[in-house]
Order: C-alpha cells, then structure tokens, then sequence
C-alpha cells in the first residue's frame, strides 16, 4: 500500500516476510493543508511560545525553574516509555544510596538533556548531535546493550511487551533504508524553507518517531528533539516546554495520530493534535511559572522577618528552590554550614509551612518544600505505557 506518507516495503520471502514502512521525505506532497481552524489553532500556539520565551527571560531566577522543567520533561518522558518512578524519587538527597535501574533512566535523561542544549552552542542539530545525545541517554541503564551512540544495524518494531514482528503495530524502516531517511531528515532540519516553524517541527517529530532509528530510547530522543529544535531555530531560549505532559495525558490518541499518518498518509490530522499540544503545555508552562514565583516572593518576604538568623535560613531557602527535598547532613556538607545551624533553619522553615518532614522515622530525615513540589507534581504519577521497542537480528 502506497500513499503521500511512504510505502510498506515487503523483506525477506516465505515464512519470515515481513513488511517495513519507508516514509517519504519531508516536506509533504502536497504540502499540509491549512484549515482556518488549523490556522487559528497555529496562530494561537505561536502566541503562548512567544510568551513562555519572554517570561522565560524575565523572570528571576528561571534557571531554577527550568532545572525543574528539565527533570519533569524527563520524568514523563521517561514514564511514557514505561519507566517507573516519581518525581520525589527523582529528587531524593539520598538519591546515590536509592537510585535504582528506573530512577536511572530518569537522571541518564536529565544528562542527555543538559549535554544537548549545551553541544548546541558549538554544534547544529543533526544527526552527529543525536547519536552523541542518545550515548549519554543509555549509559549503563536498560537498553545499554542496544549499541548505545549508534544507529541501528537490524530491524526493530513496535509493539506490546510480548509482540513478535509478525504481531507489531509498527515496523519501521529496515537499516538501510532508515540510513538515507536519516540522512533527508536531516536536511529537512536545515532547509530553510518559509513554512512555520511548529508546524515544522510537528513534521519532523512524526518523521523521526516513524524512522524510529536506535534500537532502544527512540520516544525519548523524538521528544527532546522538539526542544532542540525549538532552541536551534530561537523560537525558545531556555528547555521550559515539557511536551510530554500532553503526550502522556493522550497517549493512547498521540500513538493513533502517529499511526493514521503512516497507514493513510493524513498528516494534517497529526499537526493539529501537535498544535493542541503546544498550546496546552506552553500555558501550562506559563501558569505554573508564575505560581513558582508568587511562591518565592511570598516565602521571601516570610523569611526577610524571621531576625537574626533570617541570613542563614535564606540560604537554606535557596538550596531549596533547585533542591525541594533535601537532609539535614548533606544539605550541611554542600553549603558549608554546620548541621545545627541547618537543623535550626529547617525547624524554622518547618514552623513557616515552607518545609514538611517525609515519614515519621529519625534516621535519615528528609524535608520537603512541599508547596513547590505540588506546583510541579501535576502529571507525573507513574503509569506504564503499553508499548515498547522491540527488535530482532535479521
């Protein structure tokens, strides 16, 4: 069956035949249509970008925000792909001592999504850059031995936990067809065409979703390529757009959108739901910055007339604000400070309802700054997906 999008290829012969889909090179053809409603939907998305972006650069201390967005972003990215974990495991103090196979897959993102937005200042977005980005994503976690850094050398699919190629829901293209839709990607990332750039970059995360080209770690590569993207091309200047908050709220419709573009070639479909992504989660965005930074002011102004230990409790707040859960000893050895004086500033902060003790237990007392955390928990409850990267040697 051939259709605008690409074409299922038929491999092999007899038993072992299985077709493979070789998508099209982007742009479309025809290109996408427009409809008025899709247009309104385009001009209203651009406008929540635009204000995220310029809040982004206004407001102080955003950095910590966004080091916060970073770890939701990869939390949820990472829960698509059926990791289990929270977004307290993520930020545990004690995180050396409990960090298991699934809260390593969440830092390995945060790695993978710092490394990016720095190799973009001496490096365009490409190929050479994803590969580097994804060595970094699968080291030493699940999916390790899957040729970390390195496309892919045989044949993969998606499907449910125990689906064979023959059960798939998906099939991707084999190797050396993936290789050149690879190579047209990333010329489509450099074509510096007229068309807007979110309706382009809805393009593009279709077409690598459906090239699918490692063999573990795809979605969440697909997903960080939007940010990249996005920063690349100027239209973000920080990673505060956590796309997957939609996706994961959608996810059974984002797997069906992608899918309805590849079996009937209906891209305009799987734009508009991008769009509606984009707009939601940029608002979102918007929203849960300015509730941090009333937060802060509030919390500020509470610590600015606590007398004359208001000096050490504040720097105890700072930590806080790019560290919501910490302990008393470790908090001590970071900021220099000796453990009274922090055991002192948390009681303060405890008695202000800034922090919460977690648990009830003496030894290794955690403390969080609960109202922050509840501003950024919002979607990050730990359900699995239902569909996974599979592959076979062939």
């Amino acid at each position: 069956m051939n259709n605008r999008s690409g074409i299922f290829k038929t491999n092999l012969s007899g038993d072992l035949a299985y077709k493979s889909f070789v998508p099209s090179s982007l742009p479309p053809n025809p290109s996408v249509e427009m409809t008025d409603e899709m247009i309104n939907l385009l001009i209203r998305a651009n406008a929540q970008i635009t204000v995220l972006n310029d809040l982004a650069q206004r407001i102080p201390n955003v950095d910590l925000f966004v080091s916060m967005y970073i770890r939701k972003e990869a939390l949820m990215s990472s829960q698509i792909e059926g990791t289990q974990a929270t977004l307290e495991d993520v930020l545990d103090p004690l995180i050396e001592k409990n960090t298991n196979q699934n809260i390593a897959d969440v830092i390995n993102y945060i790695k993978a999504t710092e490394y990016a937005v720095e190799r973009l200042k001496s490096l365009p977005l490409s190929n050479r850059m994803l590969r580097e980005t994804h060595k970094i994503l699968m080291k030493e976690v699940r999916g390790q031995e899957r040729t970390p850094g390195e496309f892919r050398h045989s044949q993969n699919w998606i499907g449910a936990k125990d689906s064979t190629i023959k059960t798939a829901r998906y099939i991707p293209p084999k190797p050396e067809d993936m290789i050149q839709a690879m190579n047209d990607l990333e010329k489509y990332i450099h074509d510096n065409d007229e068309g807007d750039l979110l309706v382009k970059v809805a393009l593009l995360h279709y077409q690598f979703e459906t090239i699918h080209p490692f063999l573990d770690g795809n979605g969440r590569i697909g997903r960080l390529l939007i940010t990249l993207f996005l920063m690349d091309k100027k239209l973000l200047s920080t990673p505060a757009l956590y796309i997957s908050y939609y996706l994961k709220k959608n996810r059974m419709e984002y797997y069906d959108r992608l899918m309805e573009v590849r079996n009937k070639g209906d891209y305009e479909q799987w734009v508009y739901f991008f769009l509606q992504a984009v707009e939601d989660t940029a608002k979102d965005a918007i929203s849960r910055i300015y509730e941090l930074a009333k937060l802060h002011e509030k919390n500020v102004e509470l610590i600015s007339n606590m007398g004359r230990s208001s000096a050490n409790i504040r720097r105890v707040f700072d930590y806080l604000e790019s560290h919501p859960i910490i302990e008393i000893k470790k908090t001590s050895e970071i900021l220099e400070m000796s453990y009274n004086t922090i055991s002192s500033a948390v009681e303060k902060l405890i008695e202000a309802n800034i922090l919460v003790q977690q648990g009830a237990g003496m030894r290794n007392r955690t403390f969080a700054y609960e109202g922050y955390l509840g501003i950024l928990r919002d979607g990050t409850d730990d359900k699995k997906m239902e569909e996974e990267d599979r592959y076979v040697e062939l």
